[in-house]
């Protein structure tokens, strides 16, 4: 009985409304159906009622804590919150769909690496640090993917363009922000270990 008390009165700390159980399926529903990440202030908004974003991220916490042993689990990204399959089941999906995702040379790697380490940067940083010049087909490559966008321009002669990564990018690789990116080394061991699949 005390627990029953103890959750109910830090429910009522929280604001957090009693229909919770229908407020969660809610998200569920709009989360599972959405082809893209929702942010919080979008969530809002399929709610007739007024609901904080305290208490929407509580909401969303018991949520994907609920999801936690499902194939699916909810995860909060750069643009917002959506599902996605756990990494475990992806091969099982790829037997489905056996298109292959496109293969990046390594001078496409290394400019992202770049400018996701160091952004913003201009092409003159990135050809500074790789030592070879940065083709504009390499930076269009990025660009298309949504990847990499212009941010700004330095302020020195010629304006160089700044670059610097997008939300879909972080969104594509599951981050909530860039400080979550792996550590540097461990992106050239990777590529490391490209280069020896390409040539095996």
């Amino acid at each position: 009985m005390d627990d029953l008390n103890t959750e109910a009165s830090s429910r009522t700390e929280a604001k957090i409304p009693s229909n919770t159980a229908q407020l969660k399926r809610i998200l569920e529903a709009v989360l599972l159906s959405a082809q893209q990440a929702l942010s919080v202030g979008e969530l809002k908004k399929v709610f007739v009622e007024e609901i904080g974003n305290d208490v929407l991220r509580v909401l969303l916490e018991e949520l994907r804590a609920e999801w936690a042993e499902r194939p699916l689990e909810l995860v909060q990204v750069a643009s917002g919150w959506r599902f996605r399959t756990r990494a475990e089941f992806l091969p099982y999906l790829e037997r489905l769909n056996p298109e292959k995702p496109p293969k990046y040379s390594r001078a496409v790697l290394e400019t992202l690496a770049i400018i996701a380490y160091r952004q913003p940067v201009t092409r003159g940083d990135i050809e500074e640090i790789r030592g070879v010049t940065v083709s504009t087909q390499v930076v269009k490559a990025l660009e298309e993917r949504g990847w990499v966008d212009v941010v700004g321009h330095r302020d020195t002669p010629g304006r160089p363009a700044l670059l610097a990564t997008t939300k879909k990018f972080l969104d594509d690789l599951g981050l909530r922000s860039v400080a979550e990116l792996p550590p540097l080394d461990m992106i050239n061991q990777t590529l490391d270990l490209a280069d020896a699949q390409q040539t095996a």
